[in-house]
């Protein structure tokens, strides 16, 4: 059964946007919220995952400025108070992660250590 927090991460004005401009696609599926979360990889130990998914029995949800968001429940104690945000310039497109939970993390910044 999914559940509803408070959120534990927060997005940029500039990540809100993008992520809006993605689910106004016309073949974006609107059953589909917002994964966020970690697997086990990376150069550093961990990366991050980012992706638009149906929720399952374990996952949390919650809502950031209009945006419907879901996390694995086990997932939360890695991201809680990281700050996610979208950069659109010509040398570094795409999401960046600020996580304070995070011991070390890779040159990339897709990969962290606790």
């Amino acid at each position: 059964m999914e559940v509803t927090i408070q959120s534990p991460v927060s997005f940029t004005p500039s990540a809100i946007q993008e992520l809006k401009r993605i689910m106004a696609a016309e073949d974006f599926n609107k059953d589909h919220k917002l994964r966020i979360g970690v697997k086990g990889g990376g150069c550093s130990g961990m990366s991050y995952l980012l992706n638009f998914d149906a929720a399952n029995e374990t996952d949390e949800s919650f809502e950031v400025s209009g945006v419907p968001c879901i996390m694995e429940k086990t997932h939360g104690m890695y991201l809680q108070g990281m700050e996610i945000d979208w950069q659109g310039g010509l040398n570094s497109r795409g999401f960046t992660f600020r996580n304070p939970n995070a011991s070390t993390t890779c040159g990339c910044g897709s990969s962290f250590a606790v």
